[in-house]
């Protein structure tokens, strides 16, 4: 067997798997929070016991060093050296990367070179590869780029109504985001329908406090409502999905804002759910109050009416769609949510059973009888996806 390493980092956060390969076994769920600050934890899931800690943890140098040590303190190693593969998570990856590649030098500065595309992801991921590295020499180092699976969208679908010369000398396009995960939901339910190959035709609706919604045909990109950032596209917990550019620089004036970023900002963090509801960002927080509090129903309303316009249209582009998926924290466990965005699509041939729905979590069909469309839950597995496209060099494998 072969141990392979997933991470998943952020400014305050570092999610780390540890899996057997190519058993596909989990060993260890690993997550650090609040990074940087006083009241910082560490809590690990491992053979059904649950490791926690509260002791501060002040840098990235520090959260590297502190998965180590756990890995070896818990008995998940006895070596380090027994991890052959550490699979990294990257955000963008622009057109450079349409797939996981190793990571050299080069690819560790283009890495950093793409985070004018994702400022807030690919500067901290460099970060900690570039420590994980130096810790870990002897392990190969993969990237797997959550834009990568979008890299077989057609310019059609792609590009932009702006000067051409924009996508040409800058790079101006749709990149989309939540790659990883769509991929691997996408091959699960080809699985669960019993059609691993083949034309099929799916809509995936990564619902969460970030949600997206992608068209994939035959297991790949058609397209994605994300764009050049993740705040377009649907209403999301705190980003506001799809805005009319000349609204921005109306606000800017009525506002008194002379700097473009503090807008971004309030797209990015202070709209969606929370803007529109002017309580909370989480849904569950709107289901408890909607009765009494109309701003709280409005915005639940407008999300389940973003998301099913972006399915309608995507039903168009693809001429039909054979199965609805949904996956990410709200897809997998709201089924309130769930049923408010299948009202609006029963003209697809698209209904659930109301029993079935009542599920939280787990893999299920949601489909009633006689629907002419499936309906599928399926949870995701970020870290899975990466670990197997690890295991996929033969360095790793071989070590």
């Amino acid at each position: 067997m072969t141990k392979v390493l997933a991470i998943n980092a952020g400014s305050s956060t570092l999610k780390w798997k540890l899996f057997d390969m190519p058993e596909e076994v989990e060993l260890a769920d690993g997550l650090i929070d609040r990074l940087g600050q006083p009241e910082s934890t560490v809590k690990i899931k491992y053979g059904g016991q649950v490791y926690r800690s509260g002791q501060p943890i002040r840098n990235y140098h520090e959260a590297v060093a502190d998965v180590m040590t756990q890995l070896k303190d818990l008995g998940l190693v006895r070596h380090l050296h027994e991890i052959s593969g550490v699979g990294h998570r990257v955000v963008a990856g622009g057109e450079r990367y349409s797939e996981s590649v190793v990571i050299t030098p080069e690819v560790l500065q283009h890495i950093e070179a793409l985070g004018e595309f994702a400022p807030l992801h690919n500067p901290v991921e460099a970060k900690y590869i570039d420590i994980f590295r130096r810790e870990m020499p002897w392990a190969v180092h993969v990237a797997v780029f959550d834009t990568a699976f979008h890299q077989t969208m057609s310019a059609e679908n792609f590009l932009y109504s702006i000067p051409y010369q924009y996508y040409q000398q800058y790079g101006a396009r749709k990149y989309g985001a939540h790659g990883t995960s769509v991929r691997y939901v996408a091959q699960r339910a080809a699985t669960l329908l019993h059609r691993p190959s083949g034309p099929l035709r799916l809509v995936v609706m990564h619902l969460g406090s970030v949600s997206s919604v992608t068209a994939v045909r035959d297991g790949r990109s058609v397209d994605t409502s994300m764009g050049f950032t993740p705040v377009v596209g649907v209403t999301m917990g705190t980003r506001s999905g799809d805005v009319d550019p000349s609204l921005l620089a109306y606000l800017m004036g009525k506002l008194g804002l002379t700097d473009i970023n503090d807008m971004i900002t309030i797209l990015n963090q202070k709209s969606g759910l929370l803007g529109l509801s002017e309580l909370s960002p989480d849904q569950r927080d709107l289901e408890a109050v909607e009765d009494e509090a109309p701003l709280a129903k409005l915005a639940l309303d407008i999300y389940a009416n973003r998301v099913a316009k972006y399915v309608g249209s995507y039903a168009a582009v693809m001429n039909g769609i054979d199965a609805l998926v949904f996956t990410g924290g709200v897809g997998e466990n709201g089924g309130e949510m769930r049923a408010r965005i299948m009202q609006h699509l029963t003209y697809l041939g698209a209904t659930i059973d109301p029993e079935a729905n009542q599920a939280r979590g787990k893999e299920i069909d949601l489909t009633a009888p006689g629907a002419a469309v499936r309906t599928l839950v399926v949870p995701t597995n970020e870290e899975l996806m990466i670990v197997r496209d690890v295991y996929g060099f033969e360095d790793v494998r071989t070590h």
